[in-house]
């Protein structure tokens, strides 16, 4: 049984120049699925890549938050004003 639980937030992510608000607290692979399902990055055959595993391993949620490249965006917490570089 859950005793308490995070209070509900809006939380604004600059995503590749743009505003976007989101619903957090969450991590920021799951802010940028509020955002688009387009995923995080594309493949080398152009397929759009999203977070897979959820825990870090896989790499496939690698963005650039706040000009820092190859952050784990499904281990990084959403923070009010993170600026996020996702490959489109």
């Amino acid at each position: 049984m859950i005793t308490h639980a995070l209070p509900l937030t809006r939380l604004t992510l600059l995503v590749n120049g743009c505003s976007h608000p989101i619903q957090g607290p969450c991590s920021v692979a799951a802010a940028l699925a509020q955002i688009s399902p387009n995923g995080t990055r594309r493949s080398v055959s152009g397929q759009p890549r999203a977070a897979f595993c959820g825990m870090g391993v896989c790499q496939e949620c690698s963005v650039t938050i706040d000009g820092q490249a190859h952050r784990l965006a499904c281990m990084t917490p959403a923070l009010d004003g993170m600026h996020i570089e996702a490959p489109t």
